[in-house]
């Protein structure tokens, strides 16, 4: 049958695909975790120490039904990202770009205006200063090249970034452990209970609109970071991905030629039985790891904030807000824990702004190479990217702006877009791409659709808001 089958991914835009049989899966689901830990270690950011714990400081744990919600959605988003990779080793990118050659760019233009501006470096140097003094700006220079020389001299950069993720996962985990036994008080075991009851919010408590649909959406990730579990699955060697060679240093690594397009397998029974099997840890991985710590992580450091600052009025919505949780853990439990607190929140905030370069150089590189460049070297054009987005984060930092308003809007307008269209874009490529026995159906399409329905009224109710401000 592989000989006769004819494969069904779209060839107008870009050169078809090669028919190769699925590789064996392993025989044991732990030799491919990590992904799923790399997506939850960068997205848990403004989420996981400012957002949710600011939502529980102002109207209690009554919401943290909401943050499942945001899981829940993206896990199924993500799995549908990672269905196209697991049958043809191709990215999302590439798969959109196949409906319409520019898609990818859109998607990266996007992704880049959002991430250009060094916030979650930022964030994390002025952490930095609530240990050291010293001031944020300079800090956050330093962190910039300490990242760019990270993410260009590692060999293999998938590996470095999941050893930086897997050491920021046992650090939150231990702060986690250590808030368990010092801090995190009795009541906030029962609002939680009472919080992932959807009817613990009627009445519902004083708390705008759009900072609750934000926090929903973005609960585990959000924007662009959901599209590159394609190129991080891929170098990690799942499903067709093995036949695609991983992303590496152009100085210490070893690049290998390779096709900019990817490959399709006949629907043969022994394939279809490895693509169970695939299909099946890929889900396990997710959900163990993604959405398992996602949520974990958000429902505790929600309870920490609760147990802490619950009430407390004129807390910011901001990085200051994590000055005074650390400032109240000093005076309620003991002054090493508000150390341990900030300590363990800059350097998860670095992590994290090491794994947003690296996503959206990955995102960029990736459609380059396929779309525009296709002779050119992927690995030198992420380090070109990732330099790039450095050098404009410090002579950012070096002329002393502040994020302008403009940016925010796009910021905030720009991932609820995306995970709009291309939620809608996921239904497309998974029905007209794959073979029947791949196509995504049943409760699977009935997630992608509430996604649409979901976040289409997200970009509404941002967009409005936002041209508010502005006009």
């Amino acid at each position: 049958m592989t000989a006769e089958f004819t494969p069904t991914v779209p060839d107008r835009r870009l050169p078809p695909v090669t028919v190769r049989d699925l590789p064996e899966p392993p025989s044991s689901m732990w030799r491919i975790i990590g992904p799923g830990l790399v997506g939850a270690g960068v997205g848990l950011a403004s989420g996981e120490f400012i957002l949710w714990p600011y939502i529980a400081s102002q109207v209690g744990l009554v919401f943290i039904w909401g943050a499942a919600i945001g899981i829940l959605t993206q896990w199924f988003l993500n799995m549908e990202i990672e269905r196209y990779t697991l049958a043809t080793g191709e990215t999302a990118l590439t798969g959109f770009s196949r409906l319409w050659k520019h898609w990818g760019l859109v998607f990266v233009l996007m992704t880049l205006l959002s991430n250009l501006w060094p916030g979650w470096v930022t964030t994390s140097a002025t952490m930095v200063t609530y240990l050291t003094g010293g001031t944020p700006r300079y800090i956050a220079i330093g962190m910039l090249v300490v990242i760019a020389l990270g993410l260009t001299l590692a060999p293999v950069i998938y590996t470095a970034l999941e050893r930086v993720i897997f050491v920021k996962i046992a650090l939150v985990v231990t702060l986690i452990v250590v808030a368990l036994i010092f801090a995190i008080t009795s009541d906030a075991w029962v609002s939680l209970g009472r919080g992932l009851t959807v009817d613990a919010t009627f009445p519902v408590p004083p708390l705008e609109l759009a900072v609750l649909m934000g926090a929903i959406a973005y609960a585990g990730a959000g924007g662009g970071q959901n599209l590159c579990q394609s190129n991080w699955i891929r170098d990690k060697g799942f499903g067709i991905g093995q036949y695609v060679p991983r992303l590496v240093s152009p100085v210490t690594g070893h690049e290998e030629a390779a096709p900019s397009t990817g490959f399709q397998f006949a629907p043969t029974r022994e394939n279809l039985a490895r693509w169970r099997q695939w299909w099946r840890f890929a889900n396990l991985e997710q959900g163990t790891t993604f959405a398992l710590v996602s949520f974990v992580t958000i429902a505790l450091m929600s309870m920490l904030a609760y147990s802490t600052v619950f009430g407390r009025e004129g807390l910011a919505n901001s990085i200051a807000f994590l000055e005074t949780e650390g400032q109240v853990l000093q005076e309620t439990v003991a002054p090493w824990f508000g150390v341990l607190f900030w300590v363990i929140g800059a350097l998860s905030l670095f992590a994290s702004a090491m794994g947003i370069v690296d996503y959206t150089s990955r995102l960029a590189a990736d459609m380059i190479k396929t779309v525009y460049a296709r002779q050119a070297s992927e690995s030198r054009i992420y380090s070109i990217i990732v330099w790039a987005m450095a050098a404009v984060g410090v002579l950012v930092l070096l002329i002393g702006f502040d994020q302008p308003l403009i940016l925010l809007v796009l910021s905030a307008s720009f991932a609820a877009v995306m995970m709009f269209v291309y939620s809608i874009l996921l239904i497309i490529l998974n029905r007209r791409a794959l073979p029947k026995e791949l196509k995504v159906r049943s409760y699977r399409l009935a997630a992608l659709v509430w996604s649409v329905a979901f976040f289409g009224t997200l970009t509404v109710l941002v967009l409005i808001q936002q041209a508010q401000k502005l006009f």
